[in-house]
């Protein structure tokens, strides 16, 4: 494993983002915590909700005077792919459970364990299934309390690879799962914790950017700023449906000719699998000119993507099985419509007709863009009470408070 290198943010810069019930609350927190040692563990720095919110999470303990250190795993791509069958396996797809995947998720579980040996921290925080395993290495003594936190949509995983990662995640301290419906009934985990993810409202991806701004951008990459614009901004994944975004762009065009399609993606380092997804979406666009498919390797950064969700008519995340979807907490807060797939996280986020549309198909999702381009007031409306919804619930100041009620709770409440 290699250690991140991160700053140090403000907390003053984000009291105007809370409310006085929840200052006190923290400055309770963290004299209680006072000092207490913490160590955030992912497979990957960048590429991904995970690695993003640790970006601004790890910093934001940081300047509260917690000394927290965010480590990464290492791993090859062969690592990577298992990995990802395991994401893909734990969000429900069918397939054998191979004794070759065991095997080397084993050998590099056991290597990046060798960095652990000086390891003394009070709580340590494991995100997902990369690094799960780790706790059969577990170091800092018996006080040392170990979290796993579960970002993936696992309400009907794959039996056998359920089966597998359960040998390890029963031994933590404490899970955190996204919402209930991802805990499987007959799980018998330890201290079982909801904490959704959130949102940095100070990051260059979600600071405020003037419409202009953000149409100048856009139109770096062919966008013509005066025609409607609908992007969907997510990996490019089976489980995010781009090639059915596309499809439900088809049948729109048809009654809305003017209309543009924008699929934007970050390629993450650990996910072999998105490139080959990649290529599939672009020969489903076609020579369709009117659907733009750019990445990170067009020059998209947390900049450019801050500008497509502004700069857009509708914000897409038509996703077929979704831990969170921060996308969509990005689209509300920059108060542009969204229309996301009923899937798991999303769900909490959207509220059916109020803070946007939740949808199942491709012809529901065409219908619910074409009643929010036909009508702007009622775009209008939803985009205030979304906005207004991720700022009570899903900024990066809620996950630093929930995140230190489940540290005092440990270990001052000595829960089993």
């Amino acid at each position: 494993m290699e250690r991140v290198k991160t700053g140090i943010k403000d907390y003053q810069d984000y009291l105007p983002f809370m409310e006085g019930k929840t200052l006190r609350e923290i400055d309770i927190l963290k004299d209680k915590l006072k000092d207490k040692r913490i160590a955030m563990v992912n497979a990957t720095e960048y590429g991904g909700g995970v690695a993003e919110i640790l970006h601004s999470l790890v910093p934001l303990f940081r300047g509260l005077g917690f000394p927290m250190d965010w480590w990464k795993m290492f791993g090859e791509e062969e690592f990577y792919n298992i990995t990802k069958t395991f994401h893909n396996r734990l969000q429900g797809e069918a397939g054998p459970l191979k004794e070759r995947e065991i095997e080397t998720y084993l050998k590099f579980i056991k290597m990046n364990a060798r960095e652990m040996a000086d390891w003394d921290y009070d709580f340590v925080v494991i995100h997902d299934p990369q690094p799960a395993g780790l706790i059969d290495f577990r170091k800092g003594g018996e006080g040392t309390r170990w979290i796993w936190r579960c970002h993936i949509d696992t309400s009907q995983p794959n039996k056998k690879y359920w089966d597998f990662l359960y040998r390890f995640i029963i031994k933590y301290d404490a899970s955190i799962f996204t919402m209930k419906e991802f805990v499987k009934e007959d799980a018998h985990l330890r201290n079982i914790h909801y904490i959704t993810p959130s949102i940095d409202p100070l990051s260059p991806k979600n600071i405020p950017m003037e419409k202009k701004e953000a149409q100048r951008i856009v139109g770096k990459f062919g966008i013509n700023v005066n025609r409607p614009l609908i992007t969907q901004i997510s990996r490019f994944d089976p489980w995010k449906d781009p090639l059915g975004v596309i499809e439900s762009y088809k049948l729109v065009k048809k009654e809305f000719p003017s209309v543009q399609l924008a699929l934007v993606g970050s390629m993450a380092s650990d996910d072999p699998e998105g490139w080959d997804y990649l290529y599939r979406t672009l020969r489903r666009a076609g020579e369709d000119y009117d659907i733009n498919i750019i990445t990170n390797f067009n020059g998209i950064t947390s900049r450019e993507v801050n500008a497509f969700q502004t700069a857009s008519d509708i914000i897409i995340q038509k996703s077929i099985r979704e831990g969170f979807g921060l996308t969509v907490t990005e689209g509300l807060w920059k108060g542009t419509p969204v229309i996301g797939g009923k899937a798991g996280g999303i769900k909490l986020q959207i509220e059916e007709g109020k803070t946007g549309y939740l949808v199942e198909t491709v012809e529901e999702c065409a219908q619910k863009i074409l009643i929010l381009l036909r009508n702007t007031s009622l775009a209008e409306e939803m985009t205030r009470a979304g906005k207004e919804k991720v700022r009570r619930e899903f900024l990066i100041t809620r996950s630093l408070l929930n995140y230190l009620r489940l540290f005092d709770s440990l270990l001052y409440n000595h829960l089993s």
